[in-house]
């Protein structure tokens, strides 16, 4: 029997732990994590709009009023939260993935894949919103390359990377994430 969507999709697989999307501001995180839960027929949650639910405000505001260490703490509570609603598709603002104990928490708890941008990919698709805080320099550009060279060590620790595709679609690249997580049974039991 073909297990499907409530569109009436045939479903993907049924996860067996959370998937934590990592990466950079600008990799697709909340787009592919949408699709990615649509397709697998499982709940999605942007850390991110969480935060700016349970806050009451946007992140920007809670960077300008309490400061980023603030916003990082907030950042690691909704995450352990959202973690601890079992199964599901979780993106993550680019910083979170940062902290050890937010790494710790995802390893134990879930499973984290990074969406591997390049810089020119990257930028494309910031250069025009005004809702990045990060970005609120003189140079953006220079200031997403200079973030780029120093996360990626840390986001190299995910357990699961896709190199993001210019030219891929979000469906394209949700099929792509499927397949590297069906490589791991332990996190995508595959539908027959």
């Amino acid at each position: 029997m073909t297990v499907r969507d409530s569109a009436g999709a045939p479903r993907a697989g049924r996860l067996r732990r959370p998937v934590v999307l990592v990466g950079m501001m600008g990799s697709g995180k909340t787009a592919i994590g949408r699709a990615l839960a649509a397709r697998l027929g499982c709940g999605f949650v942007d850390s991110d709009a969480a935060i700016e639910e349970a806050a009451k405000c946007s992140i920007a505001e809670i960077f300008a009023r309490n400061g980023e260490p603030f916003f990082r703490a907030r950042e690691s509570e909704v995450l352990s939260r959202l973690l601890d609603a079992g199964p599901r598709v979780i993106s993550t603002g680019g910083g979170a993935y940062l902290a050890p104990a937010n790494r710790a928490l995802i390893s134990q708890m879930g499973a984290a894949l990074w969406l591997d941008a390049d810089l020119d990919l990257l930028w494309e698709r910031v250069r025009h919103k005004s809702t990045r805080p990060l970005l609120r320099t003189a140079d953006p550009r220079g200031t997403l390359a200079r973030l780029l060279e120093e996360r990626r060590p840390v986001y190299e620790q995910a357990e699961l990377r896709l190199v993001a595709q210019a030219g891929d679609s979000i469906d394209r690249t949700t099929s792509r994430v499927i397949e590297t997580l069906a490589a791991r049974p332990d996190i995508l039991e595959r539908h027959r």
